[in-house]
C-alpha cells in the first residue's frame, strides 16, 4: 500500500485540473434565451437548400452471409 502513495498527488492535481476545467467551461457557453433561440432555428429551417449539399449513396448491395467466389475462366 505505501508504493501506491506516490500517485496520490498526481490524483489530487487531476482532480483539481478536472473540475477546474468543468467550471472555466460553464461560464463561456454564453446562454440565448427562448425567443432569440427560436428564431435563429426558424431562420435555419427556412432557408432553401443549397444544391450539391445531398450525397447520393450507392444501393448497398444485400449480404446473404455467404461468401461466393467469382467463377475462373477455364480454358482447356
Amino acid at each position: 500500500m505505501d508504493i501506491l502513495l506516490w500517485l496520490v498527488p498526481s490524483a489530487v492535481v487531476t482532480v483539481l485540473a478536472m473540475l477546474w476545467v468543468a467550471w472555466w467551461g460553464r461560464e463561456g457557453r454564453g446562454d440565448v434565451d427562448r425567443e432569440t433561440a427560436v428564431r435563429r432555428m426558424g431562420e435555419a429551417l427556412s432557408r432553401p437548400a443549397q444544391p450539391g449539399v445531398v450525397v447520393r449513396r450507392p444501393p448497398r448491395e444485400r449480404s446473404t452471409g455467404v461468401a461466393v467466389r467469382a467463377p475462373r475462366d477455364r480454358a482447356s
